[in-house]
């Protein structure tokens, strides 16, 4: 059986990282699609994650072991500045 598609949303500096704002992966688990984009998308994407935060469908975690479902959507959440 094939991973979950999930959509990968990118805010702030995280994007900038990236250089996408949206793209489309298939992963099982947080640490599986983490692993992706990193491959993906470079060492800056790396160290912006660290200090990110995730949202699976609306839901923070940190969990890297957290399980994907299909059609979930991962935000990519870097500590946002000023109030």
């Amino acid at each position: 059986m094939s991973a979950p598609t999930v959509t990968v949303r990118y805010f702030a500096g995280a994007r900038a990282a990236a250089g996408v704002d949206t793209e489309t992966r298939s992963a099982a688990t947080l640490d599986d699609l983490v692993g992706q984009i990193v491959a993906s998308h470079g060492e800056r994407l790396e160290k912006v994650l660290t200090a990110c935060s995730f949202l699976v469908d609306g839901t923070q975690t940190r969990d890297r072991s957290h399980a994907l479902g299909p059609d979930a959507v991962v935000d990519v959440l870097p500590p946002f500045a000023g109030g």
